[in-house]
């Protein structure tokens, strides 16, 4: 009999998803920070996009409402978080293509999508379990498409270091705070990985990155 793979829920308890969306617009400048991460992507019509580990849809949505004529894809583990974000697309009254999976085993052919997103995801998998997904995210890109991810990143002043003291160990954020992140989406493939943004939060910094997969293999 298979077994359902183990994962972490948004807030570790199934009791807190419906929390979670309320919570986030506390803890983080959601709005701006997801903003700028698809500006950066420049989405074209018909494109195809994936959001892995998209929760309760909010960036999925945003995507589909900031460029219309896309394909907007969300993954994600917990069926809940995935009842919230069928809800939200309706009353929004947008397409989106919702689908539980998980990201260390994207349920997609090669070379899907012309952009892949992970926001406040990558945090949550062990070292092995990151690496494992930028490779699958590396996978399911089409040459020439791009990785956009939003995480916990570096200190970049004292207090975010000071902050990153309570915060580098829950969950597996220790290789986010080192500064790793970055090492291990280069080494999945990607060429060049560039951060593009920082934000000064209350559970310490998130950085923003992009990067390419190649259109011919290096």
């Amino acid at each position: 009999m298979n077994k359902r793979p183990r994962y972490i829920p948004a807030f570790h308890f199934h009791w807190l998803t419906r929390w979670y969306d309320p919570v986030m617009r506390c803890l983080f400048p959601e709005e701006a920070l997801k903003t700028a991460l698809i500006a950066q992507a420049h989405i074209q019509s018909g494109q195809s996009v994936l959001d892995i580990g998209c929760g309760t849809g909010t960036l999925t949505l945003l995507i589909k409402q900031t460029q219309p004529d896309a394909i907007a894809y969300g993954l994600d583990m917990d069926i809940e978080a995935l009842d919230i974000a069928r809800k939200k697309a309706e009353k929004s009254g947008e397409t989106i293509i919702l689908q539980q999976g998980t990201a260390a085993c994207l349920p997609y052919p090669d070379e899907s999508f012309d952009r892949v997103f992970a926001s406040l995801m990558l945090h949550h998998l062990t070292r092995q379990d990151k690496q494992q997904a930028l490779r699958e995210a590396f996978r399911v890109l089409k040459p020439g498409g791009e990785l956009h991810v939003a995480d916990f990143g570096k200190p970049h002043d004292f207090f975010m270091w000071l902050i990153s003291l309570a915060i580098r160990w829950a969950e597996e954020a220790h290789d986010n705070v080192l500064g790793l992140l970055p090492v291990f989406i280069m080494e999945a493939g990607f060429y060049p990985v560039e951060e593009t943004a920082r934000y000064r939060t209350m559970v310490g910094t998130i950085a923003l990155y992009q990067a390419c997969k190649a259109m011919i293999s290096r």
